[in-house]
């Protein structure tokens, strides 16, 4: 398991054992299919980024860097 999503999930529930236990309103939906929309919509964001995240650019070699000039190009 990967250690935000349980941070994440450990946070989740100090929260709403925390508003339970003061008496606070909890900070989400009262009924089931406001909860099951919110989660859909959180897994929606992260397998989006997930998908269009990339660790390495595509074009990296045509990237000028610090001085400018791109591994092909012929100028000094």
């Amino acid at each position: 398991m990967n250690w935000k999503f349980a941070a994440g999930l450990l946070l989740g529930f100090a929260i709403g054992f925390g508003c339970r236990a003061f008496g606070v309103p909890v900070p989400a939906p009262p009924v089931l299919v406001g909860a099951l929309l919110v989660v859909a919509m959180t897994s929606g964001y992260l397998l989006a980024d997930r998908v269009l995240s990339r660790r390495e650019a595509h074009h990296r070699r045509d990237c000028g860097g610090p001085s400018g000039q791109s591994a092909g190009s012929d100028a000094p």
